[in-house]
C-alpha cells in the first residue's frame, strides 16, 4: 500500500500545476498593465509581486537573467515550495507587543535591523541604471545588510562609495557594514590583490562562492543568451581555503554548503560562519534547498549552529519562510530575486522590500506566539513533512 501511496503522491505532483506567483489578486488590480511599464509601486503588497511587475517591465532576456533556474528547474521550483511542506505550530495567549524590538540582531558581529540581508546577484543594471547602487543605498537606509556581486553593473569603487553613514534605525553612526561576493580567478596573485581590495575598501567579510565548480546547466537561459556570470571552472579545496584566509584579515565565509558533511568541514576549517545555499536553483538541478539542508544539519549535528554563525538564502518569500530558518538555528536569511525585481522601481523598490519583510516577519512571529526573535527556536514547526513521499 505504501509503494501505491507514493506512486499517486509523484504522479499527482508532476500534475501539479507551477505558480511562479500565487493568484492573491494583483491580476485584477494590475492585469492591464502594459509591456514595457509598471503597474503603481503601491499595488505590490507581497514579494511576489515583483516578479510579475519584473516580468512586464523587463526585456525578455534581462528578466530571464534573473528567473533562470538551473536543467528543468525543479531545484528552483522546490525553493519556492518547500516552505509550504512543514505547517507553523502556533502559541497562543502570548505576550508579543515587544516582538518588533527584537528584530535587530548582529551578523559577525555587527549591528542590523533585521535578520535578513539582500543576498550576492550579479548584474542588478539589468533591471535599473542606476544597478547595485540603489541596493546599497535602500540596504543602508533601512539598516540591513547588502552583499554586492562581483560581477556587478555597477563598478567596486562606485559601490564602496555610495555606503551610507549612519544607520536611521540603529543609531550607529560608522559607515555602512557590506560584505564582498568573491568567485576565485585563476592566478592566486590576482586573488590576492582583489581581497587586498576589498580589505581596503572595508568590507566586512568575504563570501566565496563554493557551489559554481563549473558552469551551471541553464536552459532557460541559454535560449536568451544570458547564462552564468561565472562559466569557468573553478578549483577549490580546503587547503585552498587555508592559503587564502592567509591572504587578508577579513573572514572568508563558504557560500553554497549543501550537506551537513560540508558544514561539518567548514567548522573544522575555521570558518566564522557558513552560508546555505544552492545557487537559487541556478547551478546544479535536483540540489536541496536551504531549508532542507538547515533541518539536515539540526537533525544529525546540531551544535553547528552554536559553533559557527549560519546564514542561508533561497526561495525565501514570506515573513515565515524567515521565521522557518530562524527556527532551526539560522543566523541570518538572505533574499536575492525579490530584490533585483524590486530594482525596476529603483531605490523605492527596494526600500519597499525590506519594509515589507520586517512587518511580515514580525506580525507572522506574533501570530506564531513569538514574543522574542532571539527565543525561536524548532518547536514552533512540525518538522514532519505533511507530504506522502518525504514520509
Amino acid at each position: 500500500m505504501r509503494f501505491s501511496i507514493l506512486g499517486l503522491a509523484s504522479t499527482a505532483l508532476a500534475a501539479r500545476p507551477f505558480l511562479n506567483e500565487p493568484d492573491t489578486g494583483l491580476d485584477d488590480i494590475a492585469g492591464s498593465t502594459a509591456n514595457g511599464t509598471l503597474p503603481p509601486l503601491d499595488s505590490m503588497v507581497g514579494l511576489p509581486d515583483f516578479d510579475w511587475a519584473a516580468r512586464r517591465k523587463l526585456n525578455a532576456s534581462s528578466y530571464t537573467y534573473y528567473r533562470n533556474g538551473a536543467a528543468g528547474e525543479w531545484s528552483y521550483r522546490n525553493n519556492l515550495e518547500v516552505f509550504q511542506r512543514f505547517r507553523l505550530r502556533p502559541r497562543v495567549m502570548v505576550d508579543i507587543l515587544k516582538i518588533e524590538e527584537s528584530l535587530p540582531t548582529t551578523i559577525l558581529g555587527h549591528q542590523f535591523s533585521a535578520p535578513f540581508f539582500i543576498a550576492p546577484c550579479a548584474r542588478a543594471g539589468y533591471a535599473h541604471e542606476d544597478g547595485e547602487l540603489n541596493f546599497v543605498k535602500g540596504a543602508g537606509e533601512e539598516d540591513i545588510l547588502y552583499m554586492p556581486s562581483l560581477f556587478s553593473s555597477k563598478s567596486f569603487d562606485d559601490i564602496y562609495a555610495a555606503r551610507v553613514s549612519g544607520n536611521s534605525t540603529s543609531g550607529n553612526s560608522s559607515t555602512q557594514a557590506l560584505f564582498q561576493q568573491v568567485y576565485l580567478t585563476d592566478d592566486m596573485n590576482e586573488t590576492r590583490e582583489l581581497f587586498q581590495k576589498i580589505e581596503k575598501a572595508g568590507s566586512k567579510a568575504i563570501i566565496l562562492t563554493v557551489d559554481s565548480a563549473a558552469d551551471g546547466n541553464r536552459h532557460r537561459a541559454a535560449r536568451f543568451g544570458v547564462g552564468s556570470a561565472d562559466s569557468s571552472y573553478s578549483l577549490l579545496t580546503w587547503d585552498m581555503y587555508h592559503q587564502l584566509s592567509n591572504m587578508t584579515s577579513l573572514p572568508i565565509i563558504p557560500k553554497g554548503i549543501q550537506t551537513v558533511d560540508d558544514a561539518r568541514l567548514a567548522v573544522k576549517n575555521g570558518a566564522k560562519a557558513i552560508y546555505l545555499s544552492n545557487h537559487g536553483g541556478r547551478q546544479l538541478d535536483t540540489t536541496p534547498s536551504s531549508l532542507e539542508v538547515a533541518l539536515e544539519i539540526y537533525e544529525e549535528d546540531p551544535e553547528i549552529f552554536k559553533q559557527v554563525e549560519v546564514f542561508a538564502d533561497g526561495g525565501v518569500r514570506y515573513g515565515a519562510d524567515v521565521l522557518k530558518l530562524l527556527a532551526l538555528g539560522v543566523k541570518a536569511v538572505g533574499v536575492g530575486r525579490p530584490f533585483m525585481y524590486s530594482n525596476a522601481y529603483g531605490v523605492d523598490g527596494v526600500k519597499k522590500v525590506i519594509k515589507m519583510l520586517k512587518h511580515e516577519v514580525a506580525i507572522d512571529a506574533a501570530n506564531l506566539g513569538v514574543a522574542d526573535l532571539k527565543e525561536i527556536g524548532p518547536q514552533y514547526v512540525n518538522w514532519k513533512s505533511v507530504n506522502a513521499w518525504f514520509s
